[in-house]
């Protein structure tokens, strides 16, 4: 829009309000910055929202507004066209002041530009909000969350931890438990054997507490465990802080069968008792499955008296069997690099 074309109506006034704005918002700034960024362009998105509805602002205005504010404010990045047209899907995505300033300023604004362009449902945009809150997510976890249909997952796992565990701790346990958990992390194959899904697990255990959540630390694996003068171990140990209580998991690279939870009913039975502290929430069991019916998990629980969780897992979830056989591997993509070097 070239400098000398026809305003609309109460723009200079607009710009110059503005600028004013700014200005007092970068004093502010030194102090809370991240807070104040999101409350003005928020701000300034709603700004422009109710002059388009109220006076027809078109993109050519926008462009000219992104013009003049960079101009006048140099070193400051964040009001190109695009980023102005975000603030006001901001400010249309949630017109609540009150949620913005208390809620919203909490996480950064470009983890508002991936849930605007990431996620459309308002209710599960607020989910994801609070779950960044909750768990200190960065906006590359956020991004892995969402794609990975975290909000589908949470809590849906086949459990006994209505009947199992007191109202409070069951309700918390239930949701942190995920069916099915995502580990397209570990680059192994559909077919790998159960200690190999294992050291896989292992070598990415930063990958792999993230993908089970807040609260996991990590005590062993292969964890021996003394009863009746005979050795038994198991696959991985956690303590959840959240919880106060250990964790016990499971993996099978079959499907879910009904012996498994007595198996878990047993570890939970000997955690419980030689290394539960008396201060401790009872022991948790998940049984990790690659597959499970959902109705034979149910009767399996039913009657157990340890809380005890049945998940599938996934190895992959981007491509199609046919189409990753017929792509490079890291090797060879390397060793083609290597000769376009040369």
């Amino acid at each position: 829009m070239s400098s000398d074309a026809v305003l609309p109506d109460g723009y200079p006034a607009f710009l110059a309000g503005l600028k004013v704005r700014i200005r007092e918002t970068r004093v502010r700034a030194a102090i809370s910055v991240n807070q104040e960024l999101i409350l003005l362009y928020w701000e300034i998105g709603r700004d422009i929202l109710q002059r388009q509805q109220e006076e027809g602002w078109g993109a050519k205005v926008i462009e000219r507004l992104s013009a003049d504010l960079r101009k006048e404010f140099p070193d400051v990045k964040g009001f190109s066209p695009r980023n102005l047209k975000y603030m006001r899907s901001f400010a249309e995505a949630w017109p609540d002041f009150v949620f913005v300033q208390e809620v919203l300023a909490q996480i950064t604004w470009y983890h508002a530009i991936t849930l605007l362009d990431k996620v459309k449902e308002p209710a599960q945009r607020e989910w994801y909000i609070r779950k960044t809150i909750e768990n200190g997510w960065s906006r590359n976890i956020l991004v892995h969350q969402i794609e990975s249909g975290l909000i589908e997952r949470e809590g849906r796992a086949v459990t006994n931890f209505s009947s199992a565990l007191p109202a409070p701790q069951s309700d918390l346990a239930r949701a942190v438990l995920k069916d099915p958990y995502i580990f397209d992390f570990l680059g192994i194959g559909e077919n790998a054997a159960e200690r190999e899904l294992e050291r896989a697990l292992l070598d990415h255990i930063r990958e792999f507490l993230l993908e089970l959540g807040v609260g996991f630390a990590f005590v062993g694996s292969q964890y021996r465990l003394d009863v009746g003068g005979k050795d038994f171990y198991i696959d991985l140990l956690f303590y959840h802080l959240k919880l106060r209580s250990y964790v016990v998991i499971d993996l099978k690279i079959g499907e879910f069968l009904p012996e498994y939870a007595g198996k878990m009913n047993f570890y939970l039975s000997a955690v419980d008792d030689l290394l539960r502290h008396p201060d401790d929430n009872p022991s948790i069991g998940i049984v990790l499955c690659k597959s499970r019916n959902r109705i034979i998990a149910e009767y399996a629980l039913r009657d157990m008296e340890k809380p005890i969780g049945v998940a599938g897992y996934e190895l992959t979830t981007s491509l199609p069997e046919g189409l990753r056989g017929g792509l490079p591997t890291v090797d060879e993509l390397e060793e083609e690099l290597r000769r376009g070097e040369g």
